[in-house]
């Protein structure tokens, strides 16, 4: 029976679909989920849902809940696979705040929880939090794997593997979502079985290198007469990622959303103009924050008032085939967030990247890649840049390494001037308080 503990156990969307995958595997039904929060009502809620999942399956899982930092290493004690998709700070109080301080600068998001200044502050205040996760893991679940869904990936993955002994990977479904959707909305779904790619790069910025079809054809050059044409055609939900491929040859994994906001180009106040031309979803991460509590209260009262059995259909997510791969030795092909040492050749050795890797009980090995395109390597740059820069912050607590970093993020530069970075950070820290760490 395989322990599992899932950090940040109130996640109202990973608890259920992770764990939900573990209690619907044959080889997992009877792990033992231990469940740790902070938060005693979302602890409650999630311990309802999962315990509805468990009893639709077949109730064959143990799930416990622990409370509070004084239980945490008994969450982890004897853990094979450790699970973190905690959200330090909340959306009340720091998410408005990641978006409410840049705004008073002029400076616009939309989702702020991988890059721009939303994404470092998120990153430095959930790094401590993650480095006593590691001192306890190291003390009583040392062979433990960690498997990372929190975001901004890069930072915290880069972080762990650079500064823990913790074994680390960073999780995120972008990677097995990106060549579908692109097929799907290009009409092109008839090419999609037995497709073959490449996907390749850092964090939501891992580019789609090869695209063939089962015969070997190159799908690239209909692709980007199709993505040319829907762009050109009027509105709709891609169209910053379908302009990567006219202006940089190749698509990316994660949704456009996200990517107006990594690069200099598509959100800028002296052109407001591209907002709606790209139809850019601004301050788009709190609406979601809303309606997910509110879809999550709604369903745990149901189900409180019920106690009903809840079926749970297994999703993509990669941890319970991460877990069966090392459980059974039979290897299993991903993409996962690993550090670089040489994987991707034209990035730093310390960076983390997004790369193919095979899993079986031997752990994580990443597959070499090579050399990205020199527009692409250099578009990773650009955030490695503030990855490594923003998870030095984080361990020296040099205020002049926040700044470094918001300096040197694609969007805030193009936006703000230096002297206005540096009051940003300064009101974002003082607005934290002691959500973030003291610094020098």
């Amino acid at each position: 029976m395989a322990k599992i503990t899932f950090m940040g156990a109130g996640s109202t969307v990973f608890a259920r679909n992770v764990l939900g995958d573990c209690m619907a595997s044959e080889i997992m039904a009877d792990s033992h989920i231990a469940l740790y929060d902070i938060d005693g009502q979302r602890l409650k809620e999630s311990e309802t849902i999962l315990q509805a999942i468990n009893k639709g399956l077949g109730g064959k899982a143990k799930i416990t809940a622990h409370l509070g930092v004084e239980n945490r290493k008994d969450a982890l004690r004897g853990a094979d696979f450790v699970i973190n998709a905690i959200q330090v700070g909340l959306y009340d109080p720091c998410t408005i705040i990641d978006f409410e301080v840049p705004n008073k600068y002029g400076l616009k998001q939309t989702i702020a929880d991988t890059l721009g200044i939303g994404g470092i502050v998120r990153g430095l205040r959930t790094i401590p939090v993650m480095a006593d996760f590691a001192r306890d893991m190291e003390e009583v679940c040392p062979k433990a794997w960690f498997l990372n869904y929190t975001n901004p990936m890069s930072i915290l993955t880069g972080y762990m593997l650079r500064y823990t002994g913790v074994k680390t990977i960073g999780l995120c479904h972008s990677v097995q979502d990106c060549s579908n959707s692109l097929m799907k909305s290009l009409e092109m779904s008839d090419k999609l079985e037995g497709r073959k790619e490449l996907i390749a790069g850092i964090n939501h910025m891992g580019w789609l290198l090869e695209l063939m079809d089962k015969d070997g054809n190159d799908l690239y050059p209909e692709i980007r007469r199709r993505a040319a044409a829907k762009n050109a055609s009027g509105k709709h939900w891609d169209m910053v990622r379908y302009d990567y491929i006219d202006k940089l040859g190749f698509y990316c994994t994660e949704s456009s959303e996200h990517n107006a906001e990594y690069n200099p180009w598509y959100i800028k106040s002296k052109y407001p103009e591209l907002i709606e031309k790209f139809n850019i979803p601004l301050d788009e991460y709190p609406r979601r924050c809303v309606a997910q509590m509110a879809h999550w209260a709604k369903e745990y009262n149901e189900l409180a008032a019920t106690a009903a059995e809840k079926p749970h259909k297994r999703t993509h997510e990669y941890a319970a085939f991460i877990m069966e791969a090392m459980i059974t030795d039979k290897p299993l092909k991903l993409g996962g967030n690993v550090l670089n040492n040489g994987i991707i050749e034209n990035l730093p050795k310390e960076a983390c990247v997004e790369v193919p890797c095979m899993v079986d009980n031997y752990g994580v090995n990443p597959c070499y890649v090579g050399r990205l395109p020199v527009q692409l390597a250099a578009m990773n740059m650009t955030h490695v840049n503030v990855h490594l820069i923003a998870i030095e912050a984080a361990v020296t607590l040099k205020k002049e390494h926040v700044y470094h970093a918001a300096m040197l993020d694609p969007h805030t530069a193009a936006e703000l001037s230096l002297d206005d970075i540096r009051s940003m950070v300064d009101d974002l820290i003082d607005a934290h308080g002691d959500w973030l760490p003291k610094y020098k």
